[in-house]
């Protein structure tokens, strides 16, 4: 008991001596020990690295997940060291939408048969993303976080213990200075014509209490000098990790790179494949269109006129004398039967358009070679 007395009443003037110190520094009343410019340099190095990790971390956070409640949920079952469950992604959920709604219309409709492909398509979409998060927490977000509730941590609090420690060492040398003082203004020699001899007995006194006085706050600040030199080093060596960090980071984020643009290809990929599936579907607008100018044109002739359509046929297609134009191909293309021109990425050919002719289709050339190509895997040139 005794003993947690006297350490509860150390622990207190220590306490009260470092803030006597702080608030004299504050006022200008004291003398404060300056760290080297390379050491400042470093702290404030870390403190930048502290700062703008946390907000990439925070971001990242917000761009993988946008629902707060969602990682609220997320964050509490991290801290009760439960797996969360599976979440369906918003593209998973819009695609059972579609797909459901497909049963309903029926599927061998236009709108059904196309709300199973886009909805198979979102499915796919909603995989892909859901991968991509995963990916990108394991490889991006764990490290960032582990810096900072890790590392940064350590460097935190062993700069709050040096901080300490120089709050001690100023105040070891307050004292010293306090103490000379004291010592050479008692050992001044007093003037025994107007000094009792008693008086200069006690001044001789004064003054050898003070010389002790002084070679303890001496050999105090020695010891003071000696933690705060240890501390600074180590600090220092956990603030020239930073370095390493800033590597360790660079990876991860060159992986996180890798994750987000293989998820974006495969997004690509899949929208190319939907249209082309898209593409080989019967449009029902313009059938639709067909029909309507059909009995129109119908109408105004009379049942004697009935109108005849015949099936666009490729080889019978004649290139305008104007109208003709450049484009190139975006991405490759295969034809799906014999009306169609196969493609090829980054190729020139000659288009041009026929009446009556889906507007989502041209007619292309290269060379001896003619077919249908879709207007979307083309870029048309002046």
């Amino acid at each position: 008991m005794d003993f947690n007395v006297k350490k509860l009443a150390s622990g207190a003037g220590l306490f009260f001596t470092r803030a006597v110190q702080y608030t004299e520094e504050k006022l200008g009343q004291a003398e404060r020990t300056e760290l080297d410019a390379h050491f400042e340099n470093l702290m404030s190095r870390a403190d930048c690295t502290k700062h703008w990790t946390e907000k990439i971390y925070r971001q990242t956070e917000y761009l993988l997940q946008p629902n707060p409640s969602a990682r609220i949920e997320e964050f509490l079952y991290e801290k009760l060291d439960m797996k969360a469950p599976s979440r369906v992604t918003n593209a998973e959920l819009l695609g059972h939408y579609m797909e459901e709604a497909a049963k309903e219309f029926g599927p061998g409709t236009p709108y059904g048969s196309t709300l199973l492909k886009v909805g198979d398509c979102e499915r796919r979409l909603g995989a892909a993303e859901r991968e991509f998060i995963q990916t990108s927490a394991i490889s991006f977000l764990n490290p960032l976080r582990n810096f900072l509730e890790g590392d940064w941590r350590t460097i935190s609090r062993e700069r709050r213990l040096l901080e300490n420690l120089r709050l001690d060492l100023d105040a070891c040398k307050a004292r010293v200075k306090k103490a000379k003082a004291a010592e050479a203004k008692a050992a001044v020699a007093p003037d025994f014509q107007e000094t009792r001899p008693r008086n200069y007995v006690l001044s001789a006194s004064a003054s050898a209490l003070w010389t002790e006085e002084v070679e303890k706050a001496e050999q105090d600040l020695r010891l003071a000098q000696t933690e705060f030199d240890r501390q600074a080093e180590v600090t220092r060596l956990l603030l020239e990790g930073i370095s390493s960090t800033h590597v360790n980071h660079l990876r991860c984020l060159h992986e996180f790179v890798e994750a987000q643009a293989a998820y974006y290809k495969q997004g690509h990929l899949h929208m190319l494949e939907l249209q082309k599936e898209l593409g080989r579907l019967p449009n029902a607008f313009a059938l639709n269109s067909t029909h309507s100018v059909a009995a129109a044109a119908g109408a105004s002739e009379g049942a004697e006129s009935p109108v005849e359509t015949e099936t666009l046929k490729i080889e019978e297609v004649q290139a305008p004398a104007t109208g003709t134009r450049k484009a190139k191909v975006l991405y490759d293309y295969d034809a799906a039967d014999s009306s169609e021109l196969s493609l090829l990425a980054d190729e020139l050919i000659t288009v041009y358009t026929v009446p009556g002719m889906d507007s989502d289709w041209l007619i292309g050339e290269k060379g001896n070679q003619k077919g249908k190509v879709p207007v979307t895997y083309l870029e048309l040139l002046s």
